[in-house]
């Protein structure tokens, strides 16, 4: 872009650091700065732009499209990726783009269609105009099916018929589609008083996708409670479920939540990748230290593992990853989880079901009977679930399970809080993992930068520089030239198609071993609060989230921002 803007001088080059920076500054893509300023013309910008790439130039607007070329490409990525299909031939089909050089969504409409893309640079306003016919396009076919329909929508049957419309089917199947190809977390489905707002958390951050007019509202809802299982007459009471699709990758299990809200019903739907392998340890982002003593921990034939952090930071996730390394033909593994995220061949899962008294402690009781090696409890909530957890590690079955504490340390006042004997906590506890996920910078978009004298001052007031400097010349390898703060190089990501302009591309772990040895269980057994235990563990060189942090910060794997985004209380 900027190489095209000066080689056409389109701007004054002695103008263009500054409109960069100001870009940056208001995280505004360059090209649309220049074009809101009144510096350029929209149409001769996106002419040049497509001169430099070699693309030609489509102009959209009163272009008639048939509907039938619009709808092979889902709304989602049209909104999201700013691309539609103008039109086809028996083998290609012809694109048109703001960023041509968006290679992944090329791909993912050739995998789609099974055409071969031929694609042409569009400017914004027409892209607009194109997403409006969207819109209109829906609005029409919804028309139809509501003439067809002499009720108000509120009967069963009717809302069964509605849930079978194929314009209705091809929208809820390409919301959960184009959530896959996005690598979302999580759909919400979000009914508003004059549409519906369809948002997805990626990479924990929930981004806005789409708009969906007021009246797709019903299907919509009847279309995931047809799939989900759940009763199409129930409007007032929540109601869960699970259903499973199978897109060319392989199969998805998708987690239904659907709650009453004022303007109707609120759909939240967990992905959940069927099939997926356990990441090791090195991909969950672990430091060699902190991987040996994890390592060491999984050899021990019993005691326990305790994987610690809020909600949403990829406890489970840690969980499954050292549960599928442990999982051999001669060992036994019983699992009790709510839910069940994944399914992991080899292993017996179950599910709690409080409603019949299956709790976390009378299934961990029954579990005892089974034979078993090792047991995975999905979380620690009681007095109760904590005694038999730890009398099970006690006699020789190795125990993992999660708590929700900030920090390692923490985590050991916590247990004989809940009335465990400090002696049993002692004695039955091997490590402790605290975790948090930072966003990864996006490769596509990643560049070097130095932190000026304001961020400097920031990270002070956080951080003993003085350990931070060794500890990053230890771990991270500092140049000659790195002697403090002001000189090193970090990373960061500009912002770019692939990743939503957002600079972030995927999640990794910043993490917390705190490894239980003589003088750890002497001090548990002195009733020591968290601070003493922080306090030895650090002395025993314990590295602190954010420590752990800073130097995938400086490695270029995440950013100073994130991980302080993440690490602050």
């Amino acid at each position: 872009m900027e190489k095209i803007i000066l080689k056409n001088k389109l701007v004054p080059a002695d103008k263009l650091p500054a409109l960069k920076a100001e870009a940056e500054k208001t995280r505004v893509n360059l090209a649309d700065l220049l074009i809101n300023k009144n510096l350029i013309e929209e149409s001769v910008l996106y002419a040049k732009i497509g001169e430099g790439l070699n693309i030609p130039l489509i102009a959209l607007k009163g272009r008639d499209i048939r509907r039938d070329i619009l709808a092979l490409i889902p709304p989602p990525v049209a909104s999201t990726h700013n691309i539609a299909a103008f039109d086809k031939t028996a083998t290609e089909i012809m694109l048109a783009m703001t960023d041509p050089t968006d290679m992944e969504t090329v791909e993912f409409i050739r995998r789609k269609t099974g055409l071969e893309p031929k694609v042409h640079i569009a400017s914004p306003s027409d892209m607009k105009e194109v997403m409006r016919r969207y819109r209109v396009g829906l609005e029409e076919e919804l028309k139809i099916i509501q003439e067809k329909s002499s009720s108000d929508g509120k009967a069963g049957g009717d809302l069964k018929k509605e849930a079978e419309e194929l314009p209705i089917i091809n929208v809820v199947d390409s919301i959960l589609e184009h959530a896959i190809y996005e690598g979302a977390s999580d759909i919400h489905v979000e009914p508003a008083e004059n549409e519906i707002n369809i948002r997805y958390r990626i990479d924990g951050i929930l981004r806005p996708v789409m708009t969906l007019p007021k009246n797709l509202r019903n299907g919509i809802v009847a279309r995931v409670k047809v799939l989900s299982n759940l009763k199409l007459d129930e409007h007032m009471v929540p109601q869960d479920g699970r259903f499973k699709i199978q897109i060319q990758e392989g199969k998805t299990a998708f987690r239904v939540s659907i709650i009453p809200v004022y303007d109707g019903e609120k759909i939240v739907m967990r992905l959940l990748p069927e099939g997926a392998k356990p990441l090791t340890l090195d991909q969950l982002g672990f430091l060699p230290d902190a991987k040996k003593k994890i390592e060491a921990a999984m050899k021990k034939p019993n005691g326990m593992i305790l994987v610690t952090g809020p909600t949403g930071s990829g406890k489970t996730t840690t969980l499954y990853s050292i549960l599928g390394m442990l999982n051999q033909p001669g060992v036994n593994i019983s699992t009790i989880e709510d839910p069940i995220e994944y399914h992991i061949s080899g292993i017996n899962q179950s599910q709690i079901n409080p409603k019949v008294g299956f709790t976390f402690a009378t299934g961990l009781r029954s579990f005892l009977r089974q034979d078993p090696n090792i047991i995975m409890v999905g979380e620690i909530r009681d007095q109760e679930t904590a005694e038999i957890a730890v009398h099970a590690a006690m006699t020789g079955h190795l125990v993992l399970s999660t708590l929700h504490t900030n920090d390692a340390p923490t985590t050991l006042p916590r247990l004989t809080d809940m009335g465990v004997p400090p002696f049993l906590v002692a004695y039955t506890v091997n490590i402790i993992l605290a975790q948090r996920l930072v966003r990864k910078i996006c490769a596509n978009c990643k560049k070097e930068f130095k932190l000026d004298k304001n961020a400097v001052n920031e990270l002070a007031a956080v951080f003993d520089v003085k350990k931070i400097m060794s500890l990053l010349k230890e771990q991270a390898g500092l140049g000659e030239k790195e002697k403090d703060l002001e000189q090193i190089t970090f990373f960061k990501g500009e912002g770019c198609t692939r990743c939503g302009q957002t600079g972030y591309k995927g999640r990794v772990g910043i993490y917390e071993v705190l490894l239980m040895d003589e003088e750890m269980i002497r001090k548990v057994n002195e009733h020591a609060n968290a601070n003493d235990i922080k306090t030895l563990a650090r002395a025993k060189g314990m590295m602190t989230m954010s420590e752990d942090g800073l130097i995938k910060a400086k490695k270029g794997i995440t950013t100073i921002s994130e991980v302080l985004r993440v690490t602050k209380e």
